[in-house]
């Protein structure tokens, strides 16, 4: 056995052996300090040089990247540009110095930390992790102070050990460290911190780096030079493995890179079962760079975008400028036909916004969110609607309105898209009549009324995640309550089933964009179904591809049939398990 073992979450998918190289955190100002009286606009001048130091250096940098055709790393340094004139973050810095007389190092760590602790509570697991760009800003901002540059830390995109690859450990790497990682020389990363949707663990993904995030505090442990290895697909890292390990893992490498070559011949097909049934394979995204890499990875389109990106992390709310502008850039990302569903936003309860002073809840979950919210403030959502219309004009746009419990809130917000609809023919602005408009089916009521619900709607879309915590009564974030958090239990599986028959029945088309749309042990059951669209993670759609191309759709309706008779989730996974071949021969 290897020295010891750490478990942590795969954040980019391969195998990487080689030394460790221990990265070591900047020290930050310990405490508040403050200038002299007086000295207030002198130190607002430093402020502003450094901060126009740190523009110079992300300009430069994704400069670089998007002339390196890195365009998806040059985007996130295009938002980091953006949080340099943010006027929660650098607003708030400046007024700290001018009326509380803290120095500018002060006054940026602590507006700094401010707004990443806010984004850090949040459930949204996509905003969470927007945390590290805040501070990944600061920090170049903190380094111009003292005189130094973003270049002090390229030293790692190199490493450290000659001619041998290395493995680098942090408590947490910024996106700036790992968009400079030179993948010739750094076979991978591990960090204490992070999840799967930070920006460090979509450049690791599309620059093909294993990696795992999140390993906790055992990563102290790990000494410069330690022979290590990284499972990115288990989120195993082995310190100081054995011989017969090392021989093991290396063997599973070559199969690997073999698989991904293979992977590669599924770019640009069509999601086509063994028997012929045509599916569609979309994915997830936050942003527009998040488009960009969907596309990269063979995706045929958007199957949730989710706006909240454009609403949090500052002081206002977005204009419809702002917003046409980041619908009409994914539009074009994939352009012609490609279906581009945007959910309206999901915000309230945890997700607070200063701009519209929401009262806390006893429980957000079940509170003033997500569509309760833009029924209540039209003016709210008649912005985010034009926007959505006029952006319609320049691809295949579909509006989903999240958190529908009844007919009536459905009916309110299709008749407010109307209304947008009238004002913008008689601007003579363009937008596509023929808009699609459907709902998000996450709340049990919505899914015992899909027959009623299919009469009127242009779609569903399933979204397993809100769907299985509130039939289950559990909340998904609590790991006590893991074994209730299960897409497969027949419970859930029963009601997928329900309003699938329900929308074909009306000719409706249905979608999945919760994350079990995307594992592989649900596509059978899913497939055997009838799910028209598949949205999932990116990096999930060229295997999903593959798999699917070895299914019999036909064969998969009885087996889709049998596991809504079983009594539990780990029943229903033990059965598809031993009956699709497929899955049997990936264990």
């Amino acid at each position: 056995m290897a020295q010891w073992e750490l478990k942590g979450i795969a954040a980019s998918e391969g195998l990487a052996i080689g030394r460790a190289v221990v990265m070591h955190e900047e020290a930050g100002p310990q405490g508040i300090a403050f200038i002299e009286v007086g000295q207030e606009e002198a130190e607002l001048k430093r402020f502003a040089a450094a901060v126009a130091r740190a523009a110079d250096e992300l300009e430069l940098l994704r400069s670089r990247m998007a002339s390196d055709g890195r365009e998806q790393e040059a985007e996130i340094f295009e938002a980091h540009l953006m949080l340099l004139e943010d006027e929660e973050l650098i607003g708030q810095a400046q007024e700290s110095v001018r009326t509380e007389r803290y120095t500018a190092e002060s006054a940026m760590s602590d507006a700094a930390e401010k707004v990443a602790t806010l984004l850090a509570s949040l459930d949204d697991a996509y905003l969470k992790e927007r945390a590290a760009d805040i501070r990944d800003v600061s920090r170049r901002v903190l380094r111009a102070l003292r005189g130094g540059s973003g270049a002090e830390t390229a030293g790692i995109a190199s490493g450290q050990n000659g001619a041998e690859k290395s493995i680098l450990v942090a408590h947490d790497l910024t996106p700036s460290d790992t968009a400079q990682l030179d993948p010739a020389s750094v076979a991978g990363f591990v960090t204490a911190i992070g999840g799967r949707t930070s920006h460090s663990a979509i450049i690791a993904r599309s620059v093909g780096i294993p990696a795992i995030v999140g390993a906790g505090t055992a990563l102290d442990e790990v000494k410069d030079g330690q022979l290590v290895i990284v499972d990115g697909k288990a989120g195993v890292v082995l310190v100081e493995p054995t011989d017969s390990e090392l021989a093991q893992f290396s063997e599973l490498q070559v199969e690997q890179a073999a698989r991904r070559e293979r992977l590669k011949a599924f770019l640009g097909l069509p999601t086509v079962s063994a028997d012929g049934h045509r599916a569609e394979l979309v994915a997830n995204i936050g942003s527009v760079q998040d488009a960009q890499q969907a596309r990269q990875q063979g995706a045929e389109g958007i199957g949730l975008f989710r706006t909240e990106f454009l609403y949090m992390g500052r002081p206002d709310l977005p204009t419809e400028e702002e917003q046409f502008a980041a619908y009409r850039a994914v539009a074009e990302v994939f352009g012609g036909e490609a279906p581009i569903v945007i959910r309206t936003m999901d915000i309230g309860g945890d997700k607070q916004l200063p701009s519209l002073q929401l009262e806390q809840e006893d429980n957000p979950f079940l509170g003033y969110r997500a569509i309760r919210i833009s029924l209540d403030r039209p003016d709210l959502f008649k912005t985010q609607l034009r926007a959505i219309l006029r952006a319609s004009a320049y691809g295949n746009l579909k509006v989903m309105f999240p958190m529908i419990a009844t007919l009536d809130e459905w009916r309110r917000a299709k008749g407010q898209l109307e209304t947008c609809k009238q004002e913008l023919a008689a601007e003579g602005v363009a937008y596509n009549e023929r808009i699609e408009a459907g709902i998000m089916i996450e709340i049990p009521a919505a899914a015992l009324l899909a027959d009623r619900f299919a009469l009127e709607v242009d779609f569903f879309s399933i979204g397993t995640n809100d769907l299985v915590q509130y039939t289950m009564a559990a909340d998904r974030m609590n790991p006590k309550l893991g074994y209730l958090s299960d897409p497969l239990h027949p419970a859930v599986l029963r009601l997928i089933e329900m309003v699938i028959r329900a929308a074909h029945r009306e000719k409706k088309w249905v979608g999945m964009c919760g994350e079990m749309a995307g594992q592989p042990v649900a596509l059978p059951i899913l497939l055997g179904m009838g799910l028209d669209e598949f949205s999932m993670s990116a990096s999930a759609v060229l295997p999903a591809r593959e798999l699917i191309s070895t299914l019999n759709r036909g064969q998969l309706a009885d087996l889709a049939d049998k596991v809504l008779e079983l009594e539990d989730a780990n029943a229903v996974r033990e059965y598809v398990e031993q009956h699709v071949q497929v899955l049997r021969e990936r264990e």
